[in-house]
């Protein structure tokens, strides 16, 4: 979960902010990426190993905020496009804090330092997590931990700067401790047995989700009842994979990971490069591979049955063309 957590609360509205920090990861969709579109339900697993810090500094009182990141590092006058959400989630929180009455988020300046594994364009979830830690590390400055309904319309405001009409589902995923299920208007934790441990692999090519979504519009206009078929079907391997995930039973979930690459294959949405690296990840054993995500590039997700066979799925991925490889695991050590 988020970190945004300080040791003490303000005891009036009128603290002087502080220095403020937290942190977020990224997500994964484990089965469910574009029947979801559909109404199918989903799987959002977190990754956990891959992380975003963000710390708050207070300035002189009228400063301009600044930002230090990778992509933009001076004033937010001088922001680029790419990181208007990350300006967002600085001026939506303090606005939100102004509004239940600290005076101080009216005309305090801050330096805001972004520190990000989360790759741009992979399906990730960079932008959500970004926004995650930049929201909560600035209500810390204040004392404030954030509840988490309004953490996620935070998060949202910005997700709307970024993709238009985000659905949620990074929102959720990036600060999630256990993997969320999306049905309809039910999102929930899913619980778990056991520990699964997965391999993220990245194509080196940025994912095509709008892309790949209009295509997949396109085949459905074309010929909705094949895709309407694949949609039940996914949606049939999310509520399997939930299953398995409740039960512990990792043989299981690799099996549903496989099929439902397959399917999404059959929906246009693989390449070259994500097809590759989902044999190597199978080539070297894994229990399951799919793509994950958009589509069309981004990444892969492959299962493992423990670390040490992670270590080599990894090494195996590697050598097929991974431009990089994260390790992470949910549910508790066995």
């Amino acid at each position: 979960m988020t970190s945004n957590h300080p040791a003490t609360a303000p005891t009036t509205t009128t603290a002087i902010p502080r220095v403020g920090s937290s942190a977020s990861h990224g997500k994964t969709i484990l089965i469910g990426e574009h029947a979801v579109v559909y109404g199918a339900p989903a799987l959002v697993l977190p990754v956990t190993d891959v992380r975003v810090t963000a710390t708050a500094t207070p300035l002189s009182s009228g400063a301009e905020h600044t930002l230090e990141s990778t992509v933009h590092t001076g004033p937010f006058g001088l922001a680029p496009a790419a990181v208007l959400p990350t300006v967002t989630a600085v001026t939506a929180t303090l606005r939100h804090l102004a509004d239940r009455g600290h005076p101080h988020a009216v005309d305090t300046g801050f330096h805001v330092r972004v520190d990000s594994q989360v790759p741009t364009a992979r399906g990730m979830g960079s932008s959500a997590a970004v926004a995650a830690a930049v929201t909560a590390a600035v209500a810390d400055a204040f004392g404030v931990a954030l509840d988490g309904a309004t953490h996620h319309d935070l998060i949202q405001v910005c997700e709307r700067v970024a993709h238009g009409r985000p659905s949620g589902l990074d929102a959720r995923g990036v600060v999630a401790d256990e993997p969320v299920w999306f049905e309809a208007d039910v999102i929930e934790p899913v619980q778990l047995s056991g520990r699964f441990v997965f391999v993220v692999a990245d194509t080196g090519v940025p994912g095509h989700t709008r892309e790949a979504v209009a295509a997949v519009r396109a085949r459905h206009d074309r010929a909705p009842a094949m895709v309407d078929t694949v949609v039940q079907r996914i949606g049939e391997l999310a509520r399997t994979a939930r299953g398995t995930l409740v039960d512990g039973d990792v043989q299981a979930l690799g099996v549903t990971m496989d099929a439902a690459h397959e399917l999404l294959t059959t929906l246009d949405v693989s390449s070259g490069d994500l097809d590759r690296l989902v044999g190597a990840a199978r080539h070297a054993d894994a229990l399951g591979a799919k793509l994950t995500g958009g589509g069309r590039g981004g990444c892969v997700l492959a299962l493992a049955a423990d670390d040490e066979h992670a270590t080599r799925i990894a090494d195996a991925l590697r050598g097929a063309g991974a431009t990089a490889t994260w390790t992470t695991s949910i549910g508790a050590r066995v």
